[in-house]
């Protein structure tokens, strides 16, 4: 028997964060099923989770089942409209049963957050896995096209040049020819070298106003986290550094697809280290509402302080 659908996203507008000169908008592609949790996160056990309070009830049921969803971030900065990660997408042929031919609102969302696909400017793929680039293509004609075809697609140097050179599997290999090939043809695959020994407030690769892009390597070799830098607030979106608020609480906890388990841990106890007491908001690219919050200091770790968005006002 297949397993259960994915919960929907909500149908609510699309949450909205003000960081003032910027603001940033969730846009949902779907909720991820309860298998999630433990087929991503094995250390994260119903026992530990339970014992982690403050999970419940937005990031964790009370059994100690983590909640997870997909959704890419859509940002307005210097006069640019922004998407990062691009979530499963429709249509797709994928080993995963929950994300094999979906189906879902995604662009209606995007278009009623005022980002039509054919406005996008920018395109941020953290890194290049399954449910982060989906929705860089979509079906016509038979074909996959770039979605958002007067955008630059970046990457990192090291994300792409590891792909393109790993051996990879049949699933990463569909992966590749519809959703990563298509956008290089089409000549819209901008790879980008950031430096490896960056962080919040460090250098970076600034790729747009009060955009810049860090190093955080390990869940893929060359993933990168998102600093937003608003007149007032800065933000951090954090990609699959941190899947899940647990890993704040319990940094070790690695994730099953970690490239490199021991580098993904130092990365995300360096961002943490960063982020504590700093009132930074943190936008994690698969956390369940409320979805953002503040990193702060609690009993030798760390634990994070919903911030949710707001219904955005015209």
């Amino acid at each position: 028997m297949s397993p259960p659908a994915p919960p929907p996203a909500s149908h609510g507008p699309a949450p909205a964060w003000r960081l003032g000169g910027l603001r940033v908008h969730r846009i949902d592609e779907t909720a991820l099923p309860a298998s999630t949790g433990p087929m991503l996160l094995p250390g994260a056990s119903p026992h530990l989770v339970r014992h982690v309070p403050w999970l419940r009830p937005d990031f964790a049921d009370d059994v100690g089942i983590l909640r997870l969803a997909s959704h890419s971030f859509a940002v307005e900065a210097g006069g640019l409209r922004i998407v990062v990660d691009t979530g499963i997408g429709n249509g797709k042929t994928r080993a995963d049963p929950a994300w094999h031919q979906l189906n879902t609102d995604y662009l209606q969302r995007l278009r009623r957050a005022g980002f039509a696909p054919d406005t996008v400017d920018l395109v941020v793929l953290t890194h290049l896995h399954t449910d982060h680039v989906g929705w860089n293509t979509r079906a016509e004609g038979g074909t996959w096209v770039p979605t958002f075809p007067h955008a630059r697609y970046l990457t990192s140097a090291a994300e792409w040049d590891y792909w393109a050179a790993a051996p990879v599997d049949a699933p990463h290999r569909q992966v590749l020819r519809d959703s990563l090939h298509p956008i290089r043809d089409a000549g819209l695959l901008e790879v980008i070298d950031v430096p490896a020994a960056t962080g919040p407030g460090g250098t970076g690769v600034e790729v747009a106003p009060g955009v810049r892009l860090f190093a955080t390597p390990g869940h893929t070799p060359g993933q990168v986290a998102v600093e937003l830098g608003g007149t007032d607030r800065c933000a951090v979106i954090t990609g699959d550094c941190i899947h899940h608020p647990v890993q704040i609480a319990h940094p070790h906890i690695t994730s099953s697809v970690d490239t490199d388990a021991e580098q993904a841990v130092c990365s995300r106890r360096a961002l943490l280290a960063a982020l504590c007491d700093t009132g930074v908001l943190v936008l994690g690219t698969h956390f369940p509402p409320p979805t953002a919050g503040t990193v702060a200091s609690e009993a030798g770790t760390y634990r994070l302080v919903p911030a949710p968005g707001h219904a955005p006002t015209t």
